[in-house]
């Protein structure tokens, strides 16, 4: 089968296995030639929503700058004869492969994280193969939640809270246009249901299960991940129904730290920098900002990208004895180089300037859509996309690279 892409909206329904495995390769990469982790700084990893962007990062900083045994819990699209798997179907099996080359222990659970059914497997697979976790990231990132104690279904929603329409600058990603989007607010519905899906009760329930188990590690750490922003984006996404669920986070990660406290452990919820993703691209307003945010970063050269920012972020502010840098929230705050005065000063001005015909000029869409392309295995010179490539994937003999 020869693999293209193929994108509806701010989703490409194709994954390629050869470029993804490129991308996963590459990581790896980086994180060994950047070194600044130790062999024991982390010893058995667990990664709930492992199979792409942060939680992916985190899993290749753990397993190849610390030499982590690491679990991963994903939910992906298995591959058949006539169709693609998920990329993260494809990242799973790479990181997999790779890890085993280099001799580092390295499971996938493919399911719902959400669910206790899978919850279960996971504490099983850790009670046989690792012992105690000493790091828990909670890096989940999905529309829909099924509770686990009410069977009912929650769907999350994009939206401004308030009594008004939003009406905010975005871009059409594929045509390249600077637009005006409407947003409707949100029900009262609407946003706890957002919350059940993104807050941090799933968290506390992993967390309690482990220790429930005796499966967590004296000073254990657990670290969740959440974005804050600029203001610039602030009424559809801190201010809006998606912060809701953030502030739900802050609220979890203070129970999860009380109930950690007998084992000397600690939760810490991350704000981190913005990146293109899966997420990201579906969030309106935001690829407008992200598309000027990062020709600015790039500008004045603090632009770092997904695994540099991760690596960053367990080199600084995750290893044993590090000084953390706090905000008043007690959230640790890697967004500092996004917020910086003159970066957002910058990006400020030219959300105001912007339009179509000056898109180029004040932002990098066309770095978004090389990125966004990235995730799904498109975009790397060293593969041939022309090449007939089995769905099904490859044994990590076959690539060439790694």
């Amino acid at each position: 089968m020869i693999i293209k892409p193929r994108i509806r909206g701010f989703i490409c329904t194709t994954a390629h296995p050869s470029g993804c495995a490129e991308h996963v390769n590459y990581q790896i990469q980086r994180v060994q030639n950047q070194g600044e982790l130790t062999e024991g700084d982390f010893k058995n990893v667990l990664v709930l929503g492992c199979s792409g962007g942060y939680g992916l990062a985190s899993r290749i900083v753990a397993g190849f700058g610390a030499q982590a045994n690491t679990l991963g819990v994903s939910l992906e699209k298995e591959p058949s004869d006539k169709k693609t798997a998920s990329a993260g179907w494809y990242n799973n099996k790479a990181f997999e492969a790779f890890a085993s080359k280099e001799g580092l222990y390295a499971k996938t659970i493919n399911g719902d994280a959400f669910s206790d059914d899978i919850r279960q497997q996971a504490i099983e697979t850790i009670k046989n193969d690792l012992g105690p976790i000493d790091l828990v990231v909670y890096s989940l990132a999905s529309p829909v939640r099924l509770h686990p104690k009410t069977e009912v279904l929650h769907r999350s929603s994009i939206k401004p809270l308030g009594d008004k329409v939003l009406e905010m600058k975005s871009v059409n990603v594929d045509k390249g246009e600077v637009t005006q989007v409407s947003l409707e607010p949100a029900s009262k519905q609407e946003i706890d249901d957002t919350v059940a899906v993104m807050g941090g009760e799933d968290w506390e329930y992993w967390i309690a299960a482990l220790k429930d188990e005796n499966l967590l590690a004296q000073g254990c750490q657990t670290v969740a991940f959440t974005y804050i922003g600029s203001e610039l984006t602030w009424p559809i996404y801190w201010d809006g129904t998606l912060g809701q669920a953030k502030m739900d986070l802050d609220r979890a990660q203070r129970a999860i730290s009380e109930s950690l406290s007998n084992l000397g452990g600690s939760a810490r919820v991350a704000v981190l920098k913005a990146i293109v993703s899966q997420a990201s691209a579906a969030i309106p307003v935001v690829p407008l900002y992200v598309a000027l945010l990062f020709k600015v970063m790039k500008e004045v050269n603090n632009h770092e990208d997904c695994i540099s920012h991760i690596h960053r972020l367990f080199s600084t502010q995750l290893i044993p004895g590090a000084s953390q840098r706090l905000d008043e929230s007690s959230r640790i705050r890697m967004d500092d180089q996004e917020l910086t005065d003159d970066v957002q000063t910058e990006v400020r001005r030219r959300w105001e300037l912007v339009e179509t015909k000056s898109l180029a000029e004040y932002g990098d869409l066309e770095g978004f859509r090389e990125d966004f392309l990235k995730i799904f295995g498109f975009g790397f010179g060293s593969v041939d996309y022309e090449q007939d490539v089995d769905p099904l994937g490859l044994s990590i003999s076959e690539y060439p690279f790694g």
